[in-house]
């Protein structure tokens, strides 16, 4: 893999209007700065297409689709008490799906090493028939979906950094084995969900990895949760593909939630993504989903980038294991033989 990494942006990000609302337009214009005033970090800068229905029906049904563009279409309304639609919000979603989709194409059809969607509405709360938690349409279950219907890729793994857990990626892959999604995220915290006890169903048992952690966690606790367990499980599932469902509301200026991650949090867990996604020969692709903190916001979205962009992986340096980490590796032994916790 040898191309330039590739980044998806659609203006239709700012149509999705939803007031005095923490998912806001502004989000995507501090980073779109942020990210000009640095030339783009070199990427190449492409247009997301609008998803047609054949892209967003592999992963919610059609009713699904339908009502989200009807109700766009009347003007817009609140889904719930989270989660509003407007006149533009469907075009805006579409293209969040689209770029996500095309950002797959470029990865696996064209070699690309790396690639970004920054979009918004973000999508991991939708489920496969519900909208809810600011989100629409599923993004990275889109991206997923379309890394195996248009190139056959057999395995994806998710890895979800943002604060709350990604329920509806959960709910959309909970009984198949073609997608390892795992999740760290805050609990408790909205949505309630994802607890170490839920592992997935059917074909999909094991393939479901929740990782909650106590508020306050800051960077220790992520970034040795993404070094010591989820990068041993890529190496055990050997997936085709690597997204990420790139959340920075665990940000220690987010005002959502009550993690402590730092900027230099954020790197490190995309460079331990990008080292193992190159150990394995595979292409690694962000989808952007929270983080509330404008410039928080902007700065984490630019030090994840400059590291997945990187023409050589650099790894970061290995903290200890946190005894999260540890306990993890523990409990998952029993899916995933060969992750063993360390010994001292």
């Amino acid at each position: 893999m040898s191309s330039d990494p590739v980044l998806f942006t659609h203006p239709s990000s700012l149509e999705h209007e939803t007031g005095a609302h923490p998912e806001r337009a502004a989000r995507l214009v501090a980073i779109d700065d942020a990210l000009t005033a640095r030339g783009h970090l070199g990427w190449a800068l492409r247009s997301s297409p609008l998803a047609d229905d054949a892209l967003l029906t592999a992963v919610h049904p059609a009713s699904h689709v339908e009502a989200i563009r009807g109700l766009s279409e009347r003007g817009g309304g609140w889904i719930d008490a989270e989660t509003a639609c407007s006149p533009g919000s469907f075009r805006a979603a579409a293209h969040s799906s689209g770029g996500a989709a095309a950002m797959v194409d470029a990865l696996l059809g064209e070699g690309a090493r790396a690639g970004a969607s920054l979009h918004r509405p973000p999508g991991h709360h939708a489920e496969i028939d519900r909208a809810m938690g600011f989100c629409l349409f599923n993004t990275v279950a889109v991206a997923a979906r379309r890394a195996r219907d248009a190139h056959g890729v057999s395995r994806v793994l998710v890895l979800d950094w943002d604060v709350h857990h990604g329920n509806g990626t959960e709910d959309v892959f909970r009984s198949t084995d073609e997608v390892l999604y795992v999740s760290i995220h805050e609990a408790p915290l909205y949505p309630g969900s994802g607890p170490v006890t839920e592992v997935g169903s059917g074909a999909g048992e094991g393939y479901t990895v929740n990782l909650p952690v106590p508020s306050y966690s800051g960077d220790d606790v992520f970034t040795s949760l993404v070094a010591d367990v989820v990068v041993p499980l890529i190496r055990s599932y050997a997936p085709g593909l690597v997204l990420i469902s790139a959340g920075y509301d665990a940000h220690a200026g987010d005002p959502l939630a009550n993690c402590t991650v730092t900027d230099d949090g954020f790197r490190a867990m995309a460079a331990s993504m990008r080292a193992v996604a190159d150990e394995i020969g595979v292409p690694v692709g962000l989808v952007l989903e929270g983080g509330y903190d404008t410039a928080a916001l902007a700065r984490s979205v630019i030090a994840s980038l400059e590291e997945l962009g990187r023409p050589e992986a650099r790894p970061p340096a290995r903290g200890p294991v946190h005894a999260l980490s540890t306990q993890a590796l523990e409990r998952l032994a029993g899916h995933w033989p060969g992750l063993r916790p360390p010994t001292d």
